[in-house]
């Protein structure tokens, strides 16, 4: 992933932010050891501020589509209260696993439950009245306008999607390949929908804050 801030500015940044939890600091090291894709993981300066998304929306019920190794799942979980749940989305059995074990040491794990399979799948599999308040969406890019469309209708009035790689390491700016084309699609059609308002932040590779009106 092509820097999109200047990494001293990143790293002041993250040294002028609430220090994470040893756990996190742990999977963040297991993960950038042990796989392959470790670029995926989104890092604790945005994993710090999606906690803090959290805790200033009230949020007790999170969506997130994309669980990876689960640092982004432990940071939301952390800032959800005591009786707060957390649904995750995983299709590779591999990312579940590992995730799974380091929600088993983690006390806000109880609060996390991982779906395994394609996303879009889950979600209509859930039960019809299932609401959320806060969705995370960070999987393949092909499908985000599809999974923005089936997570709406169960997001609440007032509810928050936060959308990550929407700068796509800046190649939104000339998309080329399948990919880029994708995430551009996705920028448009949430900008021009009337049904949510929004914010776009150069945040990492980019994050786009969505309120459903």
């Amino acid at each position: 992933m092509k820097a999109i801030i200047p990494r001293k500015i990143e790293e002041y940044c993250l040294r002028h932010t609430s220090a994470r939890d040893k756990l996190l600091r742990e999977l963040e090291k297991y993960t950038n050891r042990h796989c392959a894709d470790a670029q995926m993981l989104i890092g604790p300066h945005e994993g710090a501020l999606l906690a803090m998304l959290v805790r200033l929306s009230g949020t007790r019920r999170i969506l997130e589509i994309g669980c990876f190794t689960g640092y982004s799942a432990l940071c939301m979980a952390e800032a959800l209260p005591r009786n707060g749940r957390l649904t995750t989305c995983e299709i590779k059995p591999e990312h579940a696993e590992i995730a799974q074990s380091f929600f088993a040491r983690s006390p806000h794990g109880p609060k996390i439950k991982i779906h395994l399979g394609p996303a879009l799948e889950t979600i209509a599999g859930l039960p019809a009245s299932a609401r959320f308040d806060f969705v995370f969406l960070d999987a393949d890019k092909e499908n985000y306008v599809n999974y923005y469309e089936a997570v709406l209708p169960r997001l609440r009035r007032g509810g928050l999607i936060v959308a990550d790689n929407v700068l796509w390491s800046g190649r939104v700016l000339a998309p080329k390949k399948k990919t880029d084309r994708a995430v551009v699609a996705f920028n448009k059609h949430v900008r021009r929908d009337p049904r949510v308002e929004c914010v776009m932040l150069p945040v990492r590779d980019g994050m786009s804050l969505i309120r459903k009106r």
